[in-house]
Formats: structure tokens, sequence, C-alpha cells
């Protein structure tokens, strides 16, 4: 299991993955999800991804290949989000159509979900979750973020925080919270995480960072969150029988 999230607010998108593994208790490591591409002034895609982890490792191969042999088209070459989020979405049909069928007979499970986001000079800014089965979905300002693996605990703090004019400290802010509350409940998501900023109509990356579980800011957010909770909880009102 996995944990990833991005948000598109008005300033830009915030993208985060866990680095966690797992095939069973006795078998864990640590692989990166999130891959970038970028070419200042004209684009800046980040992918992140859940599932799988030799479905997405080949996926990203097969579009990185793409780029390296010149065929057409590839990602540094459409001219348009939604063209990315459709390369994305048939190389992974092209991989599962090739490995499933032998992961399925020794009952692997071989799907895969990715989100994919940017932007390409000339169209604004675009968020695409693509499904293990190919077709994807776009965010909106009404739905800013995407989630995908092991959702269910860091989904309540990004509903009651991120809107699309929340400022990018708080997302970071809350994205990382999401984090910490999801690694308290499932141990198959895990540090360290990476965090990659991206600037409206900046056409470059912004800040990234690694955060392992030595992180002298993740650790003192975390003291701070779970502080601020207990307090919170103290001064609800007593049921009133």
């Amino acid at each position: 299991m996995t944990y990833c999230v991005a948000t598109m607010i008005d300033a830009g998108i915030v993208f985060a993955s866990d680095s966690r593994t797992n095939a069973g208790v006795d078998c864990i490591s640590t692989f990166r999800k999130m891959k970038t591409f970028e070419r200042a002034g004209d684009r800046a895609l980040v992918i992140i991804n859940s599932g799988n982890l030799a479905i997405t490792q080949a996926t990203i191969n097969h579009l990185e290949q793409a780029i390296r042999r010149g065929t057409e088209p590839n990602l540094m070459s459409v001219y348009s989000m939604y063209d990315v989020a459709e390369l994305v979405g048939a190389a992974l049909r092209e991989v599962r159509h090739r490995d499933g069928p032998f992961l399925m007979e020794n009952n692997v499970d071989a799907s895969a979900n990715f989100i994919v986001g940017g932007q390409i000079a000339g169209e604004s800014q675009r968020l695409f979750l693509v499904y293990a089965e190919g077709n994807f979905i776009e965010a909106t300002p009404e739905t800013p973020y995407f989630q995908i693996g092991e959702v269910k605990y860091g989904k309540p703090i990004i509903d009651r925080v991120i809107s699309a004019g929340t400022c990018m400290d708080d997302v970071i802010k809350c994205v990382l919270v999401s984090f910490d509350s999801t690694m308290r409940s499932n141990l198959s998501v895990g540090m360290p995480i990476d965090l990659t900023c991206y600037g409206r109509d900046t056409l470059q990356l912004g800040n990234s960072h690694h955060f392992d579980e030595h992180d002298p800011y993740f650790l003192r957010l975390r003291q701070s969150w779970g502080e601020g909770v207990r307090r919170a909880f103290a001064e609800l009102p007593n049921p009133e029988w």
C-alpha cells in the first residue's frame, strides 16, 4: 500500500508521495513514487503513483523510453496536459495488457493508479487522476485534490482545510498532516515523503523536499498537530443529558 496526494489551488499544485512498498509484513522496502519531467519555460509535469510496483515502474519506463527514442507523441512533445494524461493511461494499459495475465495466474494484483499534473505553455495548470483501466478524470475548483492508495485516514483534514483559495504554505502543512494521520493508523504507509510544489504559470518546478523520519520540521509539525488536537478535544462541550 502507499499514500499519494496532489492538490490544485489558485496558486499552483502541491504533490506528495510516501516511499513504502510491501509484499507482506516481512517484505517492506523503500521506493520513490514521484517522477518529474521539466523543460523550463515550456512545461513542468509531475507523476505520482500507487499500486503494483512492477506495473508502475514499467509504465514510467515506457514513458521515459518514448522521450529518449523520440517516439511521437511523448510527454515532452504533446501540447496539452490532457494529452499527457492520455499518454500515461495508454502506457498503463499496454503494460497491464502485457504483464497482467501472468500476474493474475499467481493471484498478484496488477492494478495501479497515477496522479498526473502540471502545466504546458499555452494552457492553464491541470490535474488528472488516471485509473487502473487507463481512463481518467480531471480536478475542478469544487474538487481540487486527488488521493490514491491508503486515502481514508488523510482525507478528513484535507476536506476541512483545502479549497481553491487556500495558500500554498497552508496546503503544504495540511498535506503533511494528512500523511502523519495516515502513518499513525496504517503501517503500510511510511517515510520518506517526497513533496514538490508547482507555482501556477511559472512553467518550472518550485520547492521540493525529501522528508525522512528525522526531519526537524516534520517532527515539529507532528508534535504541534498532536497537541492541538488534544487541546481542541479537551475544549469540546460535554454532552447535555
